[in-house]
C-alpha cells in the first residue's frame, strides 16, 4: 500500500510541474537575458527618419537690402538706395560616402527696378565637397551670367579649404572654423581673388536659435574687375563682418524634422573697403530669408 501511495505522489508532482511549465510559455520567451551583451531595443527618436540617403537639397529665398558679392555692389539699380533684392539660392548634392560629394547649385539675383533685366545675375555652379578630417575641401566652377549685359559674362574655377578645429581644442563643436579660398577668373578678367575668414556658431537649443558670427578679409591679384584703373589691380580689397541668425520653424510649429528642416534666417553685415584704389563698398546691409534643408 505504501508503495502505491509513493508512486502516485511522484506521478502527481511531475504532472503539476509539467502543467505549470505550459501555463507560462510566453513569459520564458519575453524575459530578457540579464547576462546578454546586447542592449535592449530603444524607442525611435524624434530625428530618426531624417534624410540619410544619397541625395540632399538646400534651398533659400532671400530679400536683401543690397546685393554685395565679394565686397562689391556690382549692379546698383536706379532709384532709392537699399531697394529690395530677391535672391534665390539652391544646392543639390550627392553623398558618396568617403568619396568626394558632387553638387550642382544655382544662384539668382532679381531687382524689380533694373531697366535692362530684372534677373541681374544668374550663377550656376558645379563642384564637389570632400571631407578629409579635419579638413573640408570644396572645389568647383562658377559661371556668371548677366542677361542683357553679355559683355559682363565670365567664368572662374575655385577651391576652398575649411578646418574643423574641434579636434585642436578638444571641444564638441568647432570654435573658429578657419578657411581660405582662392578663385581664378580664366575668362574675362584673367585674375585672382583670395579670401580668408573665421566663424563661430552659438547655439541656443531651448529657443531653437543659431547665431553665427563671422569675419573675412580679401586680397586680389592682377584682377581688373576690382580695379578703378589699369594702374592698380592688386592689393587688400575688402573686409567684412556680420552675424547670421537662424530660427527653427520646426520648433515653432512643433513639427518633426524627418521631412526636412525649415528655418527663418536673418542677415546683418558690414562691408569695409581696403585699398582706396580698388573697388569695394563701405556699407551696412542685410535682409531676411526662409530656408529648407533635406
Amino acid at each position: 500500500m505504501r508503495g502505491w501511495i509513493g508512486t502516485a505522489t511522484i506521478i502527481l508532482t511531475a504532472a503539476m510541474v509539467q502543467a505549470d511549465s505550459f501555463d507560462q510559455p510566453s513569459q520564458l520567451t519575453l524575459t530578457p537575458d540579464v547576462a546578454s551583451v546586447y542592449a535592449p531595443p530603444s524607442p525611435n527618436s524624434e530625428t530618426e527618419g531624417v534624410n540619410s540617403g544619397g541625395v540632399h537639397i538646400d534651398l533659400e529665398v532671400r530679400y536683401m537690402t543690397d546685393y554685395i558679392f565679394r565686397g562689391m555692389e556690382i549692379l546698383e539699380v536706379p532709384g532709392s538706395e537699399d531697394s529690395p533684392n530677391l535672391q534665390l539660392a539652391g544646392k543639390l548634392s550627392w553623398d558618396l560616402g568617403k568619396l568626394p560629394h558632387p553638387f550642382i547649385g544655382l544662384f539668382a539675383n532679381v531687382a524689380d527696378h533694373d531697366p535692362l533685366s530684372q534677373f541681374q545675375e544668374i550663377r550656376p555652379t558645379v563642384g564637389f565637397d570632400w571631407d578629409i578630417r579635419p579638413l573640408t575641401i570644396t572645389a568647383g566652377h562658377n559661371s556668371y551670367i548677366y542677361p542683357d549685359r553679355k559683355e559682363m559674362d565670365t567664368s572662374e574655377i575655385f577651391v576652398k579649404m575649411k578646418l574643423d578645429d574641434a579636434w585642436l581644442w578638444s571641444t564638441e563643436r568647432p570654435l573658429l572654423s578657419p578657411y581660405v579660398m582662392a578663385a581664378y577668373d580664366y575668362d574675362l578678367y584673367n585674375g585672382w581673388y583670395f579670401e580668408a575668414g573665421v566663424e563661430h556658431t552659438l547655439t541656443l537649443e531651448d529657443l531653437g536659435i543659431d547665431l553665427t558670427f563671422y569675419g573675412q578679409v580679401a586680397y586680389v591679384y592682377n584682377n581688373p574687375l576690382y580695379a578703378y584703373s589699369a594702374s592698380k589691380d592688386d592689393g587688400f580689397q575688402h573686409w567684412q563682418t556680420g552675424v547670421i541668425g537662424r530660427y527653427s520653424l520646426n520648433k515653432l510649429f512643433n513639427t518633426s524634422v524627418r521631412y526636412g528642416r525649415w528655418e527663418l534666417v536673418g542677415y546683418l553685415n558690414y562691408t569695409g573697403s581696403g585699398d582706396d584704389r580698388l573697388r569695394a563698398e563701405d556699407q551696412l546691409w542685410g535682409g531676411a530669408a526662409i530656408g529648407f534643408h533635406y
